[in-house]
């Protein structure tokens, strides 16, 4: 029997609220006003599960509001200086010159979560239909096998499946057009990528594990305005990576550290990595005598142009980093998906329809971005030194090279512990807060109900306590930034088993891309649930 379910129906379903979707709600309502716009959010609020550096460049924000420097978002500060920095276990080198993608120039640091809840404000000042704490978990076809909606997550199930007493079934929502605005590694772009082989003529995505915290520091250490990049330790020549530091106002200070997926050393812990860097002679004394306000952590797509998808089926198109639009070499991705999501817009209020918007992405100012600079970052699979050559070769080049360098899937990058001969890392004794994944989940003010089905989905467990751990010592263990993933004793059979701590979950998607079998699936939980990021 088929359980019935309400159905809502709009013009436009927009599938996650991120500044990619809350861009496209918000032009296409200034375009065309009676445009029934509809955006559905899985966190508990719009913002709480949005995380990035970010010094964002201010084109789109000019686009779509014009004055909106009168009454910015509650975080933005003016970039006033630029530093960039080389690392050694003992010693900070700085550049005299920074790389001219580096040129922050004009832009202002924010906080996305911030950014994405004032941008949630202005759209429901124009009509914008926006829902926190629903999760489209699965994508509607109509009879010719075109997508004609989403439908969100039931409410009220156990951890055994069955129906609580308080159990809702989701809601059906039917629209014209559905556009998938999830961020990176998002659950329903990733299946519909699939059934419509939108990724057939495309190189594999890749990835990097991207850590955040913000700091409340005494009085007279932070610069306001000044953002520093650095690369090197604790990474290895082999790992790509490095650590942005942005000073905002109120003596506050975010630091950023990203860990490229397509890392070899199947017993590196990138969380472990972070920490280190924050123990740098550099900030010897720094971050002493501060507090950390919120923490989060969460996956960043890195293989840019050649990496894209197809953005359009029948029925559906994708925005911003649901499909990849990160500019790897500027780090930011903010301005390419507004700019993506206003070129969605613009394209369905002038055809009403979402057939065409692939082909006119790749005639825009986004794509020309994007498609500049798309052998920078695969350039660094060959270590740091060729990496760096490369990347100055395509920028004296301006990316007008006859060829376009391969990216490869982050899992099969994954070296086994037979062949494997792990670097002198150099570390150090860490005294600095959090102390591990666990204080560092508490930071991120994560809640799921603990009776509800574990979301994440392992296809053979058995796996995991004999050939991984055999062939790579479960890296899962590892990778994780909160300890989802854990290797108990099993007293019954004998030896371990695999036990997934699902309710610590920061929603950061490592775990579906970096497993070495693939046997790992993020499906979303029930809505509402994850973290709730604070000014992140």
């Amino acid at each position: 029997m088929t359980e019935e379910r309400d159905v809502m129906e709009y013009d436009v379903v927009i599938v996650g609220a991120g500044p990619a979707g809350l861009a496209t709600a918000i032009k296409l309502k200034q375009l065309s006003p009676d445009t029934s716009v509809c955006v559905l959010e899985k966190a508990s609020m719009v913002g709480a599960h949005s995380v990035a550096g970010a010094a964002i460049e201010p084109g789109p924000l000019d686009e779509l509001f014009p004055d909106w420097r009168d009454n910015p978002p509650p975080v933005c500060v003016d970039v006033s200086k630029d530093e960039f920095f080389f690392m050694t276990a003992k010693r900070s080198i700085k550049f005299p010159l920074n790389p001219p993608q580096m040129n922050n120039h004009g832009n202002y640091i924010v906080s996305l979560g911030a950014m994405c809840a004032w941008l949630g404000e202005k759209a429901e000042a124009l009509e914008v239909e926006i829902y926190p704490g629903f999760a489209a978990v699965e994508a509607l076809f109509d009879d010719q096998g075109a997508v004609m909606g989403v439908r969100v997550g039931d409410m009220g199930i156990d951890k055994d499946g069955k129906q609580k007493s308080g159990y809702t079934p989701g809601i059906d929502i039917h629209a014209k057009l559905t556009i998938l605005s999830e961020g990176c590694r998002g659950s329903l772009s990733k299946q519909l990528i699939k059934h419509f082989e939108l990724d057939s003529a495309c190189d594999p995505q890749t990835y990097g594990i991207g850590f955040k915290e913000l700091w409340q520091l005494p009085q007279g250490r932070v610069t306001p305005g000044l953002v520093q990049h650095m690369f090197g330790w604790p990474l290895d020549n082999m790992t790509y990576g490095g650590a942005s530091v942005y000073h905002l106002d109120n003596d506050r200070v975010s630091i950023v550290f990203v860990v490229g997926l397509d890392y070899q050393d199947p017993n590196l812990m990138p969380f472990e990595c972070f920490q280190q860097f924050k123990h740098h002679p550099m900030f010897e004394g720094f971050f002493e005598g501060g507090e950390i306000v919120s923490a989060g952590a969460r996956a960043i797509n890195e293989g840019g142009f050649q990496s894209m998808p197809k953005l359009e089926m029948p029925g559906a198109i994708m925005v911003g980093d649901a499909a990849g639009m990160l500019n790897m070499p500027k780090l930011k991705g903010i301005h390419t998906a507004m700019n993506s999501g206003i070129l969605a817009a613009t394209h369905y209020a002038e055809n009403k329809s979402g057939e065409g918007y692939h082909q006119a992405f790749l005639a825009s100012s986004t794509a020309k971005e994007l498609h500049a600079v798309r052998n920078v970052r695969p350039g660094f699979r060959h270590g740091m030194l060729m990496g760096l050559i490369n990347a100055g070769f395509e920028t004296v080049t301006g990316g007008r090279t006859p060829w376009t360098l391969a990216n490869h899937a982050d899992h099969s990058e994954l070296q086994k512990l037979a062949s494997y001969v792990p670097p002198n890392r150099e570390y150090v004794e860490r005294t600095l807060a959090p102390r591990d994944r666990l204080a560092s989940q508490y930071l991120a003010a994560t809640e799921h109900d603990e009776d509800q089905p574990v979301h994440l989905k392992v296809a053979d467990t058995t796996i995991c306590s004999t050939q991984c751990l055999e062939e790579y010592n479960n890296p899962c263990t590892r990778f994780c930034p909160v300890g989802v993933y854990e290797m108990v004793e099993d007293e019954e059979q004998g030896g371990l088993r695999l036990q997934i701590n699902a309710s610590n979950c920061v929603h950061c998607k490592t775990c579906d891309i970096k497993d070495p079998y693939q046997i790992i699936t993020w499906v979303p939980p029930e809505g509402g649930s994850g973290p709730n990021y604070q000014n992140l």
